[in-house]
């Protein structure tokens, strides 16, 4: 079924490529094994090949291209524990989250080859129709991150591939061995060409996104190197879905259960290490419960197991890799300086690997490094607020605008909190949750477009309206 080595999957073949680069278990922070490094040559081979596939592709009836779809849901569940533990070792997490990230992809591809491409029939006269259908774009290279390797490449391989376009996929370069493994899977299930996954270090974005080949660019990462993807794109107008940072507020009202709601809040910012774009970055509790509920969070923080995702019991894992860990322990180190009061945490990890301890901040000031920027880590400050306008207005005044959440027994009063909050998904009385049939997509500098339903679906395509005029005009 495999190869022995990681191969990239070029024009339905395997690649081992001409050169390669070490992957590192961020538990260890030791290599352990190594992936193909795309050279341009390699690169413009997907390319073309992805071209030549594409027009063919794109013709086959829809319900055709749902079963590829459904075809490779079903090889990687089918592999699902052997993919789980290849993500354990590159990624970090613990098993039962690696598990949950390749099993939500292969839910992804299930799901969203239930959508379907829609037919706008905007007029119907005797005179005239005029029908608009939505074309597959071309060639998507789709750019992936390393907090959530499968489930995102799949937020754009799903409705890439069933919109018609080809595809290639560069998953990022401290996590590319699983979603290679899931490569090989793809070329038992997809045409040639069709969908070609490329592995590679810095240098292969920018080749990726400028390339004269690509139509569009679906990127998944920091706002910016967003901004950098972005620029590669103007040269020649592609398409853009950005999909990028985000500062989180949750604003947890004073009617709720403090002990009922202390867990959930704790994951809403820790799960995964507190690396997903859509985590609690920042936490107002309103001054009622403030106390009751810090201690209850610190206290249940308490009993959470940091360690190598592949310990059974672990539930946090490491910071996935170096440049990451460095900037969460400068975070830490810059909140010491400034005198910040910590609940928990805050002292470095004395184990190998980039381990952080979790660490909960008391009331920082809105102007700490912690509240303005995106900590992207185990870190999380807590803060009071005593008047509603006031910190919706704190919430809101972020250069950010992905997700929030709120958290109230009032489900009236909540839904007219979220409707205030300027962010592309809101949570009433919990976080993350996202489904392959709701648009999901963040404001200001969280991103462009949206991925998800049938919304993300038309991302991937170009609309075309064709009018017919049933008799000829009478020209005076």
């Amino acid at each position: 079924m495999f190869t022995e080595h990681y191969t990239m999957s070029i024009d339905g073949q395997a690649v081992t490529g001409a050169e390669s680069f070490e992957i590192i278990n961020p538990a260890t922070a030791a290599a352990f094994s190594s992936a193909p490094d795309c050279t341009q040559a390699e690169l413009d081979a997907a390319v073309q090949s992805a071209r030549e596939a594409q027009a063919a592709w794109g013709a086959l009836p829809i319900d055709e291209r749902k079963a590829c779809l459904l075809a490779l849901s079903g090889k990687i569940a089918e592999h699902s524990e052997m993919l789980a533990r290849l993500l354990v070792k590159e990624q970090g997490k613990p098993f039962p989250d690696a598990m949950a990230d390749v099993m939500g992809g292969a839910f992804w591809l299930a799901e969203t080859a239930k959508l379907d491409l829609p037919e706008h029939v905007s007029e119907e006269s005797e005179e005239r129709r005029a029908v608009t259908r939505y074309d597959p774009v071309g060639v998507v290279a789709g750019l992936v991150p390393w907090n959530f390797p499968i489930i995102l490449a799949m937020f754009k391989v799903a409705p890439a591939l069933l919109a018609g376009n080809t595809m290639i996929l560069k998953p990022a370069p401290t996590t590319p061995l699983t979603t290679l493994r899931i490569g090989e899977l793809a070329r038992e299930v997809f045409p040639a060409g069709v969908l070609n996954v490329v592995s590679g270090g810095d240098r292969l974005g920018p080749w990726l996104t400028a390339h004269k080949g690509i139509d569009k660019i679906s990127f998944t990462g920091s706002t910016e190197t967003g901004k950098r993807v972005m620029a590669t794109a103007a040269p020649d107008l592609k398409r853009i879905t950005l999909e990028l940072g985000g500062n989180d507020a949750a604003i947890v009202m004073p009617d709720v259960d403090v002990e009922a709601v202390a867990k959930n809040l704790f994951w809403a910012a820790f799960k995964n290490a507190g690396q997903i774009c859509i985590a609690t970055k920042r936490m107002y509790i309103h001054e009622d419960i403030y106390e009751p509920l810090k201690a209850a969070i610190v206290e249940y923080a308490k009993t959470v197991k940091v360690g190598d995702g592949a310990d059974q019991g672990s539930q946090i894992g490491p910071v996935q890799n170096n440049r990451q860990y460095e900037r969460v322990l400068e975070l830490i180190q810059d909140a010491k300086d400034k005198g910040y009061d910590f609940l928990v945490g805050g002292d470095a990890s004395q184990a190998p690997g980039y381990f952080v301890p979790v660490t909960i901040l008391d009331n920082p000031p809105e102007d700490a490094r912690i509240v303005q920027e995106e900590q992207f880590g185990p870190i999380l400050p807590l803060m009071k607020f005593s008047d509603l306008d006031t910190v919706i207005g704190r919430a809101n005044a972020s250069e950010y605008g992905l997700g929030a959440s709120v958290w109230s027994t009032d489900i009236e009063r909540a839904e007219e909190i979220a409707s205030q909050l300027q962010a592309g998904t809101i949570w009433i009385n919990e976080s993350q949750h996202l489904s392959p049939h709701a648009a999901f997509g963040g404001k200001k500098q969280s991103g462009i477009g949206v991925e998800g339903g049938l919304d993300g679906l038309l991302e991937f395509t170009s609309a075309k309206t064709i009018f017919t005029r049933f008799k000829p005009a009478e020209i005076a």
